[in-house]
């Protein structure tokens, strides 16, 4: 690796990370998402031709050079295995202390629920229990508050709506139940997965998220639906602007759920200031609530910042954690590729082309980790003629939910988010999981991957690595207890892309300067600084010396 990391001498200031985060302003006005064409399937991703003459291929592959493979077509060098024959799992056994759980309930029924709601999961296929399932809800149904750790995809969600549902049909009055998440796309999730639920009953639901028209929102809430879904920030907002009106709606709410309640806190994912707007906005509506409810907390990981959230539970809750399903259900084939920092995008071209051109029907879920580089590669992918949508905070939310429908539904192939899709959202299955950067944090890496050989299948996932990157990838490979593989591409055919892509990719950057890209971020940014009680002067200086990270 060291003779390796001499070869990459460019370098560039590192962007510093923007939280993908839901709040006021998350539509950025006047910013087109170049990535989200609306095409059928894919095309053939010809816009990247090799650009060399027959003569010249003669030439190179009679040339020596350090790749074993130039001789050979484009991207045959690229040992992506998604078959199943060499996986591994993403956290080794040898290295998690997890405990698998046995659960004695084999039914929905043994549980403890309702008759309408076990013919309504048969419905709807669901037959048996997972184990965050079977643990949490006899005791949701008991009357105990509940914090439940379970990794993304075990079903975390009906192990506090079932119990919900099986509650209110009893009784049902006002607003019954109320649960907070991170996003807006994991809000409308949630409040989907109610809806098909409890159609016996004829549940109403409300989402209350950023990104809609307020009014109609409040409107919304005064009719008393039986379940609210909504985000931290929006739902603040509503309580702060009518605090006799929206607030008293509330008064008799009788659950309280922080659906991946790590995320609602977790500085890892935001800025300490906006940290601090989260405690604030949490403080705002628990102190609408009434004090005699049944609090729920979920999460796919246990952090620090559960602390704050452990405070909110009026009694002293039932604690669950399912550590099995990191350890052993997801395996997948990890490999890194070695690239310099200033053309990781021809390498990211090179291999997700190639990639995509032997398997056209495979998904494939790109991880950037701001907002800006996210809609950027997007911008990009799209000039060098592929089909992709893009999924992050500064799209409109009719764009978001544009891309995820027509990823799940297989128009678009590849996807390109920030974090945000890492962690909730239902996105069944992907093939390949491309990191264009290595997490700054290891359980973030777990999270990304995590999206790929869901369910029994097997997937792949692909960690680009610069220079500056070699001690981020040493601590995630101790987290997950294995050394990832190298993936070995060929530079010398990377090279024939360079041009092109670093043409296009300053195109994109250029557009999304004109379109102010981002703008609104920087004016909560400013305000946010200033309400701290700074002085102007040092907000507009730190606020320059953002822009010039960038």
């Amino acid at each position: 690796m060291a003779s390796a990391l001499s070869e990459c001498m460019l370098s560039s200031d590192e962007e510093e990370e923007d939280p993908d985060v839901d709040g006021e302003g998350g539509s950025c006005g006047g910013v087109n998402n170049e990535g989200s064409s609306d095409g059928g399937e894919n095309s053939d991703e010809g816009g990247i031709s090799d650009g060399t003459s027959s003569k010249e291929q003669e030439e190179n592959a009679g040339s020596s050079s350090d790749d074993s493979s130039e001789s050979e077509a484009e991207g045959a060098e690229l040992n992506i295995d998604i078959s199943g024959s060499k996986m591994t799992p993403i956290v080794n056994k040898e290295s998690s202390k997890s405990e698998v759980v046995d659960s004695k309930a084999k039914t929905f029924s043994e549980l403890g629920v309702s008759r309408w709601i076990c013919d309504q999961l048969k419905q709807l296929s669901m037959k048996a229990p997972t184990a965050v399932q079977a643990n949490c809800i006899p005791h949701v149904l008991s009357g105990s508050d509940v914090l439940g750790c379970a990794k993304t995809g075990t079903g975390k969600t009906l192990a506090f709506a079932l119990p919900i549902l099986n509650q209110l049909a009893v009784d049902p009055y006002g607003i019954y139940a109320l649960i907070l998440t991170p996003t807006r796309e994991l809000a409308f999730q949630i409040a989907e997965q109610f809806t098909a639920l409890g159609t016996p009953i004829g549940l109403k639901t409300s989402v209350i998220v950023g990104g809609r028209d307020q009014v109609e929102q409040a409107n919304g809430l005064a009719r008393r639906p039986h379940i609210v879904v909504a985000t931290p920030g929006r739902l603040a907002d509503h309580i702060d602007s009518d605090p006799d009106g929206i607030a008293k709606l509330f008064s008799k709410v009788q659950f309280v759920v922080l659906d991946e309640a790590d995320r609602l806190l977790d500085g890892q994912y935001s800025e300490q200031n906006f940290f601090k707007e989260c405690l604030l906005q949490l403080k705002t509506i628990f102190f609408a609530l009434p004090k005699k409810r049944q609090t729920l907390l979920f999460s796919a990981t246990i952090t620090s910042a559960l602390n704050h959230l452990h405070e909110v539970a009026v009694k002293k809750p039932y604690f669950y954690e399912d550590k099995s399903d990191v350890a052993t259900v997801e395996q997948l084939d990890q490999k890194y590729v070695l690239c310099p920092h200033a053309v990781k995008d021809a390498y990211l071209v090179y291999v997700v082309k190639n990639f995509y051109q032997n398997r056209p029907s495979s998904s494939i879920l790109i991880f950037s980790h701001t907002c800006r580089e996210c809609q950027a590669l997007a911008i990009m992918f799209n000039g060098l003629g592929f089909q992709v949508g893009s999924l992050h905070s500064q799209i409109s939310q009719h764009e978001r939910l544009s891309s995820l429908t027509r990823f799940r539904s297989g128009r678009i192939r590849i996807l390109i988010c920030t974090d945000v899709a890492a962690r909730g959202l239902d996105i069944p299955h992907v093939d390949l999981v491309v990191n264009h950067n290595v997490p700054r944090s290891p359980k973030t890496y777990v999270h990304r991957v995590g999206r790929s050989a869901r369910a029994g299948r097997f997937g792949g996932a692909i960690t680009f690595v610069t220079q500056y990157d070699i001690t981020l990838l040493q601590e995630v490979e101790k987290l997950i207890g294995k050394k990832l593989d190298k993936l070995n591409v060929s530079d010398k055919k990377v090279t024939q892309y360079v041009t092109q892509v670093l043409v296009t990719k300053r195109e994109a950057e250029i557009k999304l300067e004109q379109q102010n890209f981002g703008e609104r971020k920087e004016i909560n940014r400013r305000k946010a600084m200033l309400l701290e009680g700074l002085d102007p002067d040092e907000v507009e200086a730190k606020l320059k010396e953002q822009r010039e990270r960038r």
